[in-house]
């Protein structure tokens, strides 16, 4: 008897390493994760990247600037249409040209639509990785519109490369502004039911407050951006700090909580989804008469020089960076992904947590794992 009591001490004192992935199912994405375990409590962990590593940024500098578009909506697939138009607009102000005011309304509109359906998904398999099986259906049901939608307009649901240097490809569906009305009438009737079933689930709360601490002064130093750092009182929205399309001409509200846990940054997105819900109302009656595109030379070469451009995608801050010689395809370029940034303080946030907890912080960081391989 007292030899098993000492073998069970034995294992308890005893170190652990582990692989987590990188086919696992809350990694959402070939993500390996060796972590350092002590019993169930996490030591340490080092993320390891690469599985599904394409070269994108390579590829893209062989390629001429709207051919890079289509490249965009490989990183971070559920900010496909912010990842575009990153692009676009660095191509437009390089080349200093101003696009209709019609082309600023239907990009908010869809940047939106596709934050909505991009938290949706987030929501969805958030509430599975914790046990929650129901939300991952009612999330889907609620995003296919918002899919069939992009759809009718786009022909795609995914990747949709609508966005082109000077506009868009084609102009929007007639259909368009009565589905998107339709869709908002809708959803506003089905947001109040994921608080009912996750948000206040004592179940829930207990599984996310308190666990996945990330201070402001972290979320910084980390360049943790997007709803993650606004959970952590980090006032980081480019929408608001530098205001692009027609930002500067709605109201809206930048959600930010300082409880600086996994169940701030999860509150922060369902306010998120309220917010997108007004920007959308205030802009789909008001679209502007004109066109969708202006001419454009056949082959676009940028100046000499050096151009930054970022966007709030839905996960933070996409930043492209790129190095003209004025050729027709960028000598450099690199992406400023917010996911890796926000993947770089996952082993901050998990020091002597529980492994269960990692899963949930992982979920409340919303990570998107070709956006970090790229």
């Amino acid at each position: 008897m007292a030899e098993t009591v000492a073998n069970q001490t034995d294992l308890i004192d005893e170190e652990y390493f582990i692989n987590m992935g990188p086919q696992h199912p809350s990694t959402h994405g070939v993500l390996r994760l060796l972590v350092n375990l002590h019993g169930e409590i996490v030591n340490d962990l080092k993320p390891y990247c690469g599985y599904i590593h394409r070269g994108i940024e390579k590829m893209c500098e062989r390629n001429t600037y709207p051919q890079i578009i289509h490249l965009t909506d490989r990183l971070d697939y559920l900010s496909a249409h912010q990842n575009n138009e990153a692009v676009c607009m660095l191509v437009e102000n390089a080349l200093e040209i101003e696009i209709p005011e019609r082309v600023k309304y239907i990009r908010t509109i869809i940047d939106e639509l596709s934050r909505l359906g991009s938290h949706q998904l987030w929501w969805a398999a958030f509430g599975m990785d914790l046990g929650a099986l129901t939300t991952f259906f009612y999330g889907l049901r609620d995003r296919e519109k918002i899919l069939d939608i992009f759809e009718e307009t786009t022909g795609s649901r995914l990747i949709q490369s609508y966005y082109c240097p000077g506009g868009l490809m084609y102009d929007i569906h007639p259909n368009f502004q009565k589905r998107v009305k339709e869709f908002l009438a809708y959803f506003k009737t089905k947001l109040p039911e994921y608080d009912e079933l996750l948000s206040g689930n004592v179940i829930f709360i207990n599984r996310t407050k308190d666990v996945g601490f990330l201070s402001k002064e972290d979320a910084i130093s980390f360049g943790v951006t997007g709803p993650s750092g606004r959970g952590s009182g980090f006032a980081c929205d480019i929408r608001k700090k530098y205001p692009y399309n027609v930002y500067d001409k709605v109201q809206f509200n930048e959600i930010i909580r300082t409880e600086c846990d996994s169940l701030a940054r999860y509150k922060v997105r369902i306010a998120e989804m309220w917010e997108s819900i007004s920007i959308i109302e205030q802009l789909i009656d008001n679209i502007p008469e004109g066109d969708y595109q202006v001419k454009m030379k056949p082959i676009i070469k940028l100046p000499e020089g050096e151009y930054y451009q970022r966007i709030e995608s839905n996960r933070g801050e996409f930043g492209v960076y790129v190095q003209s010689r004025g050729e027709k395809n960028p000598y450099r370029i690199k992406f400023r992904s917010p996911n890796f940034a926000n993947l770089s303080a996952l082993n901050h946030m998990s020091q002597k947590q529980k492994i269960a907890d990692l899963v949930a912080i992982m979920g409340s960081l919303d990570l998107v794992i070709p956006d970090i391989d790229r």
